[in-house]
Formats: structure tokens, C-alpha cells, sequence
């Protein structure tokens, strides 16, 4: 809840406000797509090291376009260098958000990851968050966390291998399961 200070004016709320407005809803998938175009960064390939940003990962699970995790309540994910969050889906999958963000150092700066499901304190879209700092942290409750690969596209969704969505074969969810490996995670063989 704001608590106005003292001398502060009040704010107008026009009709076309979402606030308290019941009818209000995300946007559109297509309009998130368009918002994250215009929010990416040109960051330049450098020698920058990333982190393991799933450090405390207590059971890996499959790997399908992405790797599936579980972690203890509360637990970050922590940017893996300099990011910034590009843009959160509220309600991505089973009324659980994903969150894009797009590394700005690196041998993969410019690229795009996605953490989403059991996920909750997600930084806000727009900011940039330092190497080490929490993108989001893992809810009490959920279908565990799935990291990995994106692009605008929403490539991160495309088939497996051998044509089944999010089969084990999946090459995306493959290379980000090596990425994570090569960072120290353990996370498996991909």
C-alpha cells in the first residue's frame, strides 16, 4: 500500500487506468513480443565470466526446451553476469509467470534467457540487475522452475527433435543444460 507523505499531490486516475478496474488483463503475447524488440540492448560480445544463476538447485529434473529444477523456498536465481529484464508473462503456464531477460556480457551477451513457473519477487521489467543479484526467487508452491534458451520468437517453445513440444530430444533445452554444466552446475548429462 502507497502511503501519500505529507504535501505530496493526489494523483489522477483516468477511466482508462487499469487500477481497480475488474476488467483489467495482461496484454497480448504479440504486444509483449513488440515491447521486448524495443527494449533490447546491443551488447557487444566481451571476455566476461558468467555465474552458475541456479547455485542452489537441490534436485535437477528432465530437460525439455529448457532444464527443470527444483530449489528451496526462497531461493534465488541469480543473474549469471549483468542482465537486463526485458519483459514477465504473468500467466505463462498454469497461472505462473516467466520472466525474459537479455545477458549484456560475455561470450553470449545479447543473448536471451527465461526463467518461469515456480517463481516469484521477479526484478521489474527494464531493470538491470549486476552478476550475482536475484532475477526472481522460487515460490513455496508450483510445477518447479524451467530455465533456459529464448528469443523474441519465443523459439524456447519450438519442437523436440523428434517433433513432440518439449520432448527430451529438445536441442534448445540440450545446449542450455551444457551451458549450466559448464558454469559448475551438475545439472546432468543433456
Amino acid at each position: 500500500m502507497v502511503e501519500p507523505s505529507a504535501g505530496d499531490q493526489a494523483q489522477v486516475v483516468s477511466p482508462s487506468d487499469p487500477i481497480g478496474d475488474p476488467n483489467a488483463h495482461a496484454p497480448p503475447i504479440s504486444e509483449v513480443k513488440r515491447q521486448l524488440r524495443l527494449e533490447l540492448i546491443a551488447a557487444p560480445v566481451t571476455n566476461a565470466t558468467y555465474i552458475n544463476p541456479l547455485q542452489y538447485v537441490t534436485v535437477w529434473e528432465r530437460t525439455d526446451q529448457g532444464v527443470d529444477a527444483q530449489m528451496p523456498i526462497g531461493a534465488p536465481i541469480l543473474a549469471p553476469c549483468a542482465v537486463k529484464v526485458l519483459a514477465i508473462e504473468p500467466d505463462w503456464y498454469a497461472g505462473q509467470p516467466l520472466v525474459y531477460y537479455e545477458l549484456l556480457a560475455g561470450p553470449d551477451a545479447g543473448k536471451v534467457q527465461y526463467v518461469a513457473e515456480q517463481i516469484t519477487n521477479i526484478a521489474p521489467g527494464g531493470t538491470i540487475l549486476q552478476k550475482g543479484q536475484a532475477i526472481a526467487r522460487f515460490a513455496k508452491s508450483g510445477t518447479a522452475i524451467e530455465f533456459g534458451w529464448s528469443t523474441l520468437k519465443r523459439d524456447h517453445l519450438g519442437p523436440s527433435h523428434n517433433g513432440v513440444r518439449g520432448g527430451p530430444g529438445h536441442a534448445a533445452g540440450r545446449s542450455i543444460r551444457n551451458w549450466l554444466n559448464s558454469l559448475g552446475a551438475n545439472a546432468g548429462p543433456s
